[in-house]
């Protein structure tokens, strides 16, 4: 059993940045492969990114690609969703989560344990 509790959501003008955190329960986190995803009012939940469970390697939407960052620290359980230039559209509620599987993936239902969002709202 894993728990996810992100933070560091807020409002951020058009062309900002802001860096949200997810910590997790449990001394397991380092066996975890974590995403990113998002959800908009009105849409869909969406993938944003991945990092496998050594950080060797990273997965990103095509629309964040080169603006957001993920990185973790097992030591701390946590991962970060660092977001640059950052516009309207990324308006969303950012969620974390576990996938226990070996690779990197976009999938949600791959995804078994999830936090319960933070909000990032961008003014234009």
């Amino acid at each position: 059993q894993v728990q996810l509790v992100e933070s560091g959501g807020g409002l951020v003008q058009a062309g900002g940045s802001l860096r949200v955190s997810c910590a997790a329960s449990g001394r397991t986190f380092s066996t975890y492969v974590m995403g990113w995803f998002r959800q908009a009012p009105g849409k869909e939940r969406e993938f944003v990114g991945a990092i496998s469970k050594s950080a060797s390697s990273t997965y990103y939407a095509d629309s964040v690609k080169g603006r957001f960052t993920i990185s973790r620290d097992n030591a701390k359980n946590t991962v970060y969703l660092q977001m640059n230039s950052l516009k309207p559209e990324d308006t969303a509620v950012y969620y974390c989560a576990a996938d226990p599987g070996v690779l990197v993936t976009a999938i949600p239902r791959r995804y078994r344990y999830w936090g319960q969002g933070t909000q990032v709202t961008v003014s234009s």
